[in-house]
């Protein structure tokens, strides 16, 4: 019974985890504020489902959850830190902005993408500016807001935040509510499809502008895969003929193609 509930996570069984309320944590943080640092380790423990829970926004994106789990505990002990009861709001939505930031910064620092160093200084300026902001009012802050602090405009805020954002896979579900979920992958074009999509249409403008018996011909041989001696019995005449047709076919083709349609036959 034990093996099939076990779920580990850098070591640590995640199905046997304590969960504090926030009645239990309320009194820990009195304690933690008068100088009683051995409550940390329990506030620590009681919170680690929240970590867990932050992680599911990460999954199938091809990271290492261990890794993501241990930066999830490092932003859960800054708020466990930071916290202050004079706040009155619980623990859990204090703590979850500040552990999702701590899971993004690392993504940000660690992708293969360049940026800037000025516009990543001004990226990680904004998201300590925000969480300050966030912290203070008990609420989302403006693009403005956060602009008037840093003593910058608002584009360029903007432009800092998009330029720092974490890369998608092309494997990210769109629509995820069937068996067969839309990836974003399958929304993209292909220019080689795309291509032969164009020359498709060209090639059936030139061929409308063959005699139908020379069209027919090109399209048996071409697209249908006859030999001549099988279009010569469709038509009822010689193999030879039907040579004769298919070269005239082609070379107007040619000559359709290099003049852009102009060239009459």
């Amino acid at each position: 019974m034990y093996s099939s509930r076990k779920v580990e996570i850098s070591g640590v069984n995640t199905y046997f985890l304590p969960t504090l309320s926030w009645e239990q944590m309320r009194p820990l943080f009195v304690q933690l504020a008068s100088g009683r640092v051995d409550v940390r380790e329990e506030l620590i423990q009681g919170n680690l489902k929240l970590v867990l829970s932050v992680l599911k926004r990460f999954r199938n994106r091809g990271e290492n959850m261990d890794d993501l789990f241990q930066i999830g505990c490092i932003g859960l002990m800054k708020a466990i830190d930071n916290f202050k009861l004079e706040h009155n709001v619980n623990f859990s939505t204090y703590a979850v902005p500040m552990i999702l930031g701590e899971i993004k910064r690392y993504l940000r620092d660690n992708n293969y993408i360049h940026m800037s160093r000025s516009t990543k200084i001004t990226a990680q300026r904004v998201q300590e500016v925000r969480e300050g902001l966030l912290q203070k009012n008990q609420r989302e802050p403006t693009v403005s807001e956060v602009a008037r602090v840093m003593g910058i405009g608002p584009e360029d805020i903007i432009l800092a935040c998009n330029a720092n954002m974490d890369p998608i896979s092309f494997f990210e579900p769109v629509f995820n509510d069937s068996s067969d979920p839309v990836q974003i992958v399958d929304l993209l074009s292909d220019q080689e499809e795309d291509r032969r999509w164009l020359e498709n249409i060209a090639l059936k403008e030139a061929l409308d502008h063959l005699e139908p018996r020379e069209k027919y011909v090109l399209i048996e041989r071409f697209f249908h895969g006859k030999t001549q001696v099988e279009v010569s019995e469709r038509l009822g005449i010689s193999q030879a003929q039907i040579s004769r047709i298919e070269k005239n076919a082609l070379r107007f083709l040619r000559n359709f193609y290099s003049s852009d349609g102009k060239k009459e036959k």
